[in-house]
């Protein structure tokens, strides 16, 4: 799977995450550092927050670039930063950015990007399919967020948009009971009831990488073709565009107030 995505740069999501950490600095001139790091993975979150350290910031904004919080991602993210600062004798002050999936900045964002790449194809879907990546049902039981605020990003881009948005979940692992519907039986049953043009957008990625490229993009389209329809199109996340550059340069200036 992972050699069906990878570029002369390596892996999408590392080579995209350190173009918009270089696009944001450019951005924010001298007065910050940009760093980045992968939560799983290197450069290691510990690894980084030691170097920005090291190198005299004693002021740090952590910002998980997860639009919809869960206790699996941005939490887990908070988890390992507080296992650093543990390490660490003398402590940078630390801010969070908070997840910004209802903001109007990361909605504005999401439409003008969806309308530009649906503009760009060469054909009219008769669907568009808003794919989230799953989690453990029992998560929802457990209180956390992450499912009502993914029906929330997608209320809210259908709202913009001015046209209705399926809602899907995709990447189940295990035997577990996972968040549905999933995606993967969705493009299944839109191609059985007579949809033969679709369009997905993933709204809960902020760069493309394996779940998109491949999951979507590659067997998606395999599994929607296959069922009957006839036109697929995976469109692509925010990633180091100047429209999603734009959202974080925003969430994360607005963080910095009284910093920089």
């Amino acid at each position: 799977a992972y050699r069906q995505v990878w570029g002369p740069d390596g892996a999408p999501l590392v080579a995209i995450t350190r173009r918009q950490a270089e696009a944001l600095a450019a951005r924010l001139g001298q007065s910050v550092q940009v760093d980045w790091a992968m939560r799983y993975g290197t450069p290691s979150l510990a690894s980084r927050l030691a170097a920005l350290k090291d190198s005299g910031c004693d002021r740090i904004l952590i910002a998980p670039l997860y639009p919809q919080y869960s206790g699996a991602t941005t939490g887990t993210v908070i988890d390992a930063v507080g296992r650093a600062l543990a390490k660490m004798r003398w402590q940078p002050a630390i801010r969070t950015l908070p997840p910004y999936f209802d903001t109007a900045d990361h909605i504005d964002a999401l439409v003008k990007d969806t309308r530009a790449h649906l503009a760009a194809l060469d054909f009219e879907p008769e669907v568009i399919l808003a794919s989230f990546h799953s989690m453990p049902e029992r998560t929802l039981h457990l209180g956390d967020p992450y499912h009502c605020q993914c029906v929330k990003t997608a209320r809210l881009l259908s709202e913009a948009l001015g046209r209705p948005l399926e809602v899907s979940f995709q990447s189940k692992l295990g035997r577990a009971k996972w968040l549905k519907p999933a995606t993967e039986t969705t493009l299944t049953a839109l191609a059985q009831k007579g949809v033969k043009r679709l369009a997905v957008i993933t709204p809960g990625f902020s760069a493309d990488n394996l779940e998109t490229l491949e999951e979507i993009a590659i067997r998606g389209k395999e599994t929607f073709l296959s069922a009957g329809g006839t036109h697929f199109a995976a469109l692509p996340c925010l990633n180091d565009g100047d429209t999603g550059m734009t959202m974080i340069e925003a969430l994360v200036r607005r963080e910095l107030a009284g910093w920089v």
